[in-house]
């Protein structure tokens, strides 16, 4: 008992520790410690243990109201020690307080550890089931030998179904390509709902291990998204201070010069407190749709800029360059092909998928004889054998060669079967100008996405080839169904009528 005692103590002065360097760096200055809890009397406490645990942990509750989640998170970088890390972790889960604060700091201690394991790559190996059924992660195991000496929360099974909607939410924000449609999908205040939901059982280490992965994941695609559109904004902003101008726009009635961007710290923001944060990200999507809604020089300004740009550039409009190049060259003078905006490319994401899933039901409840004729409203779609098998796959969600195929096979014949249906709405619509340019400015949007469809399925197929022809054989021959009906596509752009 009196060992672990001591070492519950040792879990806590750890803790303490790291509290006092991190208030001396906040405030300038020493923070006195209580009589009997400085690190000469801790070593001299084996005679009343209960006591000094006890008035430890009232301090250490005292300092918790002092630090605010977002001190904790710039307090935590790649050069703090992991004993530190855990230690405080096992603190937060004792504590286990049913408040938004200690939820936050757990979860943002948890997250540290996943992002940084103590061996690179550590949590990317699959786990064993020690019951014999689901598998536990690798960093799921690791945090319940972090918490063996703790008591934690069972986890019922109405909680068990709540973790199960992570999944679905990270296939969701990893197809998001633009921060507007991410800050407007109100993701962020999903997850946060399900974490309160979870209730005590958001400190079981399964719970803690689902939470920590999906916000690595999560995090990664925010940051990546808010970078661009920042860098975006800040594009604009510098080029029209050459010409002169100061203001950007009008946000929430406040007008936004050229000085506010300039000021605006991606690092700042991203490490601030979250309730902060969150607001200011808010603005910033704002500030990025007005920017969308300005006037054509906004985008001959930027024009330049985009050209000479690669890496922050979105991979489908660099991959559909030709396309675009090609159908603007053609193009009537009537026909002008428009620069594609964000917003146009997630709004096709979305009929893709319906699309996707409308094709996946048929197939699978179809007669085997018939499954690879789909009707869809002016146009049977025709499947290959390939193409059938892996919109029927069970394995879609699997981390394998065969399911990257699958899903491989299955966008391409989804971008097959929107290009086929605007080709075919641009036909009916030839004496409706209106209507005709509706349809003509979809097929652009689909024909910069399926340049960068085709890219990805090239490098699948380049990897398959080693070791299944077969299957890169099917891959190469969707991609070749794809061009043929974007050639087709072009032709229709370039010679309206005909």
């Amino acid at each position: 008992m009196g060992e672990d005692l001591r070492f519950e103590l040792a879990i806590l002065a750890t803790v303490q520790g790291f509290y006092q360097k991190l208030l001396c760096d906040s405030l300038g200055g020493d923070v006195p410690i209580p009589s009997g809890l400085d690190e000469a009397s801790l070593r001299q406490s084996d005679s009343d243990l209960p006591q000094t645990l006890s008035q430890m942990y009232r301090w250490l509750h005292l300092l918790d109201l002092a630090i605010t989640p977002a001190m904790l998170r710039q307090a935590l970088t790649p050069d703090t020690d992991p004993e530190v890390a855990e230690a405080l972790l096992r603190y937060f889960v004792r504590r286990r307080e049913p408040s938004n604060i200690n939820r936050d700091k757990t979860d943002l201690v948890t997250t540290f550890l996943y992002r940084h394991p103590r061996v690179p790559g550590q949590w990317e190996q699959h786990g064993y089931g020690l019951d014999g059924a689901l598998p536990l992660s690798p960093f799921e195991i690791a945090l319940i030998e972090i918490l063996a000496d703790t008591d934690v929360p069972s986890l019922p099974e109405a909680h068990v179904q709540l973790l199960r909607n992570f999944d679905p939410l990270r296939e969701e924000f990893s197809r998001y390509r633009d921060f507007n449609a991410l800050m407007d999908s109100g993701i962020v205040a999903r997850v946060r709902e399900i974490k309160r939901w979870l209730d005590a059982s958001f400190y079981h280490p399964g719970v803690l291990a689902t939470v920590a992965a999906h916000n690595a994941a999560f995090g990664a695609r925010f940051d990546q998204l808010f970078s661009r559109a920042l860098g975006e904004i800040k594009q604009f902003a510098q080029a029209l201070e050459e010409m002169g101008g100061s203001i950007l726009s009008t946000v929430d009635g406040v007008e936004v010069t050229v000085e506010h961007v300039a000021a605006i710290e991606q690092k700042e923001i991203l490490s601030a407190d979250y309730g902060n944060a969150l607001e200011k990200f808010r603005r910033v999507s704002r500030l990025k749709k007005e920017l969308d809604r300005r006037p054509p020089i906004r985008k001959s300004l930027l024009a330049p800029a985009a050209r000479h740009k690669t890496g922050a550039s979105s991979g489908a409009a660099a991959a559909a360059k030709p396309a675009r190049v090609a159908t603007k060259s053609a193009a009537p003078q009537s026909f002008q092909p428009p620069v594609i905006t964000a917003q146009q490319i997630s709004a096709e994401e979305g009929k893709m998928r319906r699309v996707e899933e409308s094709i996946r039901v048929f197939v699978r409840v179809a007669d085997a004889k018939y499954r690879q004729i789909v009707p869809m409203r002016y146009f049977n779609l025709m499947l290959s054998a390939p193409e059938a098998d892996a919109y029927a796959a069970t394995f879609l969600e699997e981390k394998s060669e065969r399911a990257e195929v699958a899903r491989t096979l299955i966008h391409l014949v989804s971008c097959i079967a929107r290009v086929n249906t605007e080709l075919e709405e641009l036909k009916r619509s030839q004496s409706m100008s209106s209507l005709w340019k509706l349809h003509a400015d979809a097929l652009v949007v689909l024909l910069d996405m399926a340049g960068s469809a085709r890219e990805a399925a090239e490098a699948v197929a380049k990897t398959a080839e080693k070791t299944d022809a077969n299957s890169a054989k099917a891959v190469r021959e969707t991609i070749q169904k794809l061009r043929s009906r974007c050639d087709l596509a072009v032709k229709a752009l370039a010679h309206p009528g005909n």
